[in-house]
């Protein structure tokens, strides 16, 4: 029994963990642009119509995050 109930919160760690990294790798892919924000911006956004909506009614625009994608396309030069 303690076997299992060892196991169990072992899996569920590792379970909690990948959920993690995928959210801390993926916060960071848009910023929001313009006059106030300078550039890169405020890079806070995981998706595009998250940072569309905090642009919504402003003087601003989203636009990729460009040490999120230097990161990911490093090895392609």
């Amino acid at each position: 029994m303690k076997h299992r109930l060892l196991m169990a919160a072992a899996a569920a760690a590792i379970v909690a963990s990948f959920g993690a990294s995928t959210n801390a790798v993926a916060q960071d892919r848009y910023c929001l642009q313009g006059r106030i924000w300078g550039y890169p911006g405020n890079c806070q956004f995981a998706s595009y119509a998250q940072c569309m909506a905090t642009a919504s009614g402003t003087n601003a625009y989203c636009g990729g995050n460009p040490r999120y994608y230097a990161r990911r396309y490093r090895g392609y030069r």
